[in-house]
């Protein structure tokens, strides 16, 4: 669903309960269109965010947390000057729009009281938050649109702010009976669409809501459940709902990944998706765009990461398939070596100018005639001394293209296991983690502009057993290397899934037999943090570290182990959620 004007006013309803008289603590900007402004009232703080993004522009209370760069961009500067320390009065809705202004009453720096607007436009890729000043005079906005982009409406510093021009539509709040039963007979459009057309700020999930309530096409039926809905906003009466696939594992119904969500209850998908009702809208909307929005921002910030990986990916494959084509062909050596020696046994039947001979293999059972290509410029002698020199060459290609086919195919196990980690990769050190380890690894040719910085401490992601027992494990290949050759001792206990990228498990056991509920529950996370993670009945390989070897001069992350056991599990995202610590 599109952050519509009914999601909009529903969100303005919740931040003035929530975030109305609040001090503006903090300003951060963690993404060149996200916006966090830090608010405290009373005894809570709380986390405004505003987003600007083309695919995912909202605004909500959140308890999502964001990686800040070290150095603040300077619109975000600016709003540090303007907003720190002022109060949030009030947070108003435009009309029936999907914009908004939050009232912001401060001080200037002689001490004089001042107002000042942040006013929020919600619409897709034209998204933007403005900061403005007491006269609706544009301070600054986080997008600037030139005159040469908008002539209508330039939003520029110094200009006077002007809302967005209005649309050929009508207002719903305000429609009455008669007028839309009137619209509504005199269209040829399904009630979906006559609604989305004729009226403002519904996506498409109301609009199909509103006629599936109407049950048909009457008139009166679809007016009442427009009716409806309209009086739901009227009198802030918001449910938020939040619909999820409906999937099922080990033919247990389990909730699967958000599909969509809104402001009122959804009964239009039966019994085909899981509808539920969450306790507010910025727990709803940090549900909903939680793992959407880190699957972009990874590849937002990772971009040059993905596609040295997929270059590498494709140039390693083309050359393993390549030499696996040559090697093919050494496999028919020892026919070279026959031919010399057909040529070797009857060399009193041939002579220089001969082009072929057709010989017999005695060796054969039973004996059969062999045609042997020669070179009319060579003698018989000197035919079969080229024949050997082919043997011998695809004597010796064999045994080094099988080298290089082995060593091809570790360096594509090693990239396959970096895609892995850029997968768990949740923040700026993570990914500059990946990118220097890439740079360690031997890409730097392929790292244009890359400048080595300082390496940090390794911080792997820390989690608890039901049983109490602590457990690291690796994001990236570097980290692995860290918690298996470094921090673990060799009474630890390992797990890797088997065949497959994943990360390295460590349960620190202190020297203690972990029971087997413990033992099971890391087996599930080593499952759930590799390339299985979508499986089921997962193979997950464990031993003592002291068992564990990482071989000199190997790839990050790859190591050696024996004396394991093999257990066999689900992965289980609720639990490494329920279980993690950091």
């Amino acid at each position: 669903m599109a952050f519509d004007a009914g999601m909009m006013s529903a969100v303005v309803h919740e931040m003035n309960l929530a975030a109305a008289d609040a001090k503006i603590e903090r300003v951060l900007q963690p993404l060149k269109d996200l916006i966090v402004l830090q608010l405290h009232s009373g005894r809570a703080t709380r986390r405004l965010m505003i987003s600007a993004s083309s695919n995912n522009p909202r605004i909500n209370i959140t308890e999502m947390t964001f990686e800040n760069p070290t150095e603040p961009p300077m619109f975000c500067m600016l709003l540090r000057k303007h907003l720190v320390g002022a109060k949030i009065s009030e947070i108003r809705q435009f009309g029936f729009e999907r914009a908004l202004e939050i009232v912001v009453d401060g001080y200037d720096e002689l001490g004089y009281p001042t107002k000042k607007y942040i006013v929020v436009e919600i619409m897709g890729k034209y998204s933007n938050l403005i900061l403005c000043d007491g006269d609706y005079k544009i301070i600054a906005p986080l997008r600037i649109v030139e005159m040469s982009v908008n002539q209508k409406r330039p939003i520029l510093p110094g200009m006077q702010y002007e809302l967005p021009p209005p649309q050929d539509k009508l207002d719903p709040l305000t429609t009455g009976k008669d007028e839309f039963i009137k619209l509504y007979e005199n269209t040829d459009l399904p009630p979906d669409k006559f609604i989305q057309a004729k009226f403002l700020g519904f996506s498409q999930l109301v609009a199909r809501e509103i006629a599936f309530r109407a049950g048909g096409r009457a008139p009166g039926a679809l007016w009442e459940a427009f009716d409806s809905v309209v009086g739901i906003i009227k009198t802030k009466s918001f449910t938020p709902t939040l619909i999820r696939h409906k999937e099922f594992k080990d033919g247990v119904e389990t909730p699967g990944k958000p599909i969509d969500y809104c402001y009122l209850p959804i009964i239009q998908y039966g019994g085909s998706a899981i509808v539920e009702t969450l306790p507010d809208f910025g727990t709803l909307l940090d549900a909903f765009f939680e793992e959407k929005e880190k699957s972009e921002r990874l590849q937002q910030r990772a971009a040059d990461i993905m596609r040295l990986l997929t270059n590498a990916e494709t140039r390693l494959k083309k050359k393993t398939s390549l030499q696996r084509k040559d090697i093919a062909e050494c496999a028919e050596k020892e026919k070279f070596r026959l031919n010399g020696d057909l040529i070797i046994s009857n060399i009193y039947k041939l002579e220089r100018g001969m082009t072929s001979a057709k010989l017999t293999d005695w060796s054969a059972d039973p004996p059969a005639d062999v045609t042997v290509l020669l070179d009319a410029r060579l003698s018989p002698a000197a035919n079969a001394q080229r024949w050997y020199k082919k043997y011998a060459k695809a004597k010796t290609a064999e045994v080094e293209l099988a080298k290089q086919i082995e060593i091809s195919e570790r360096e594509l196990e090693y990239i396959y296991t970096v895609f892995d980690a850029l997968s768990r990769a949740e923040t700026e050190s993570d990914i500059t983690d990946i990118r220097r380890e890439l740079y360690e690894s031997g890409y730097a040719s392929r790292m244009k502009n890359y400048v080595a910085a300082r390496p940090q401490k390794p911080k792997p992601m820390v989690f608890e057993t039901t049983g109490g027992y602590e457990v690291l494990i690796g994001k990236n290949n570097a980290q692995n290397d860290h918690i298996t050759t470094r921090l673990a001792e060799p009474d630890d206990i390992w797990f890797h899934v088997k065949n497959a990228p994943g990360s390295h498990v460590v349960i620190r056991t202190g020297g203690d037999t972990p029971p087997d509920e413990d033992l099971t529950e890391c087996a599930i996370l080593a499952a759930y943090f590799s390339k299985e993670q979508e499986g089921e009945n997962v193979e997950v390989d464990y031993t003592e570290i002291r068992y564990v070897k990482k071989p000199n001069g190997s790839k990050p992350g790859y190591v050696t182990y024996k004396r394991n056991k093999t257990a066999i599990v689900t992965p289980d995202g609720e639990l490494a959620k329920r279980l993690r610590k950091n």
